[in-house]
């Protein structure tokens, strides 16, 4: 089974982060991503593991107007829901935006563990992401080849590695249910 998955880059962690770019994986195999231009006031500009994948400058010249990016989360997945990887994270920077679009968004956000309750302590998503092979998963854009689209990683990439750790562990969660319960 496929499922709408959602994958946030930010500005850091913690107090004052807000979102950089944001990628969905939609059910019906298409995907999208968009990188959002940070209003003045939005300021922090740091992460755990150091910069953003993405210049603040580049953000500012190709990233869409926190209004425009909200409209087009709500018309990409309209009243669904979406799962992610990182949910604390991301509702708090889906608000942030929403928030400051003055705009009511219109799908919700779950954490993938609510798909597969019974391995919630292993966390199999986040093991299936860590040995994924990125590359192997990048796909053209269209009038893009697989070479100028390897140049950075897009959350839209992340969003369907996600997509397809979940679906890959929907297909096998009896045999993980039954591993499990042998530990």
């Amino acid at each position: 089974m496929m499922y709408n998955t959602i994958h946030i880059e930010a500005s850091g962690l913690g107090p004052g982060s807000y979102p950089i770019e944001v990628g969905v994986a939609l059910a019906n195999g298409k995907r999208h991503c968009t990188l959002i231009c940070p209003p003045e006031d939005w300021l922090h500009w740091t992460r755990a593991n150091g910069e953003p994948s993405l210049a603040r400058d580049n953000l500012l010249v190709n990233g869409r107007a926190v209004l425009n990016a909200a409209l087009l989360l709500n018309e990409w997945l309209g009243d669904s829901v979406v799962y992610s990887a990182a949910w604390g994270n991301d509702v708090c920077w889906l608000a942030t935006l929403y928030a400051r679009a003055s705009v009511r968004q219109r799908f919700s956000v779950e954490s993938v563990d609510n798909l597969f309750p019974a391995t919630q302590v292993t966390n199999p998503i986040t093991s299936t992401l860590a040995a994924s092979q990125p590359a192997a998963l990048l796909r053209p854009s269209q009038g893009q080849s697989h070479i100028k689209q390897a140049k950075r990683w897009r959350a839209s990439s992340q969003a369907v590695l996600l997509q397809q750790a979940a679906a890959e562990l929907s297909k096998n969660q009896s045999e993980l249910q039954a591993t499990l319960s042998g530990c």
